[in-house]
């Protein structure tokens, strides 16, 4: 299986490839264009700026190469929240591959943004992904979330309950990094190696 581990400028590579990797994956960095669209799964990490990583996918051509993919992607973090439509964050144009706007978490006494550390998810809808994740805990490192819709598979919590896995079609997203989030996240990334699309 070839797995293309898209170059969107985040910090996190190392321990994405890592992850893949302790599959018996070979995965391939890359921001080339044919490398991407001849994959089996595609990968979408991102750490950082929404506003900044378009412009990273921009420059380089990729941002129309990715809304036209047919087989599974998978976007992590940031990666997840460039598959919406737009953020508050930056005022951002985002992939616009699935509905909706993300918004910033809300400080109160006794809940920090950004939101990091370990939380559970909780199943809204079926799918072959998450089915063996309900409950599980992951880790989270982000200020700026994504809206509960109907393309919501999971959810958690911080303050607000806010998407933490979405699908549309062949598109995927993880609002947690799997790569630091343990054997849960090795069953995420194991599950979404071996998805078919339904």
């Amino acid at each position: 299986m070839s797995i293309a581990v898209v170059n969107s400028g985040g910090a996190n590579i190392a321990s994405v490839l890592h992850a893949l990797r302790r599959l018996g994956a070979d995965p391939k960095f890359t921001d080339d264009a044919g490398i991407i669209r001849s994959a089996d799964r595609v990968i979408l990490p991102g750490v950082g700026a929404a506003g900044r990583a378009m412009e990273v996918l921009d420059q380089q051509g990729l941002t129309p190469v990715i809304q036209q993919l047919k087989q599974p992607v998978l976007g992590i973090c940031l990666g997840m929240q460039l598959l919406f439509e737009s953020s508050e964050e930056d005022d951002a144009r985002l992939l616009g591959l699935i509905p909706g706007r993300l918004s910033r978490l809300k400080e109160s006494p006794g809940l920090r943004v950004p939101h990091m550390g370990w939380n559970a998810i909780t199943n809204q809808a079926q799918d072959n992904l998450t089915e063996p994740l309900d409950g599980k805990w992951f880790y989270f490192v982000h200020s700026f979330a994504a809206p509960v819709s109907e393309w919501t598979l999971a959810t958690s919590t911080h303050g607000i309950e806010f998407s933490a896995i979405v699908r549309k079609g062949n598109f995927y997203g993880a609002q947690f990094h799997p790569e630091r989030s343990a054997s849960a996240g090795a069953s995420l990334i194991s599950g979404f190696l071996e998805t078919s699309l339904q």
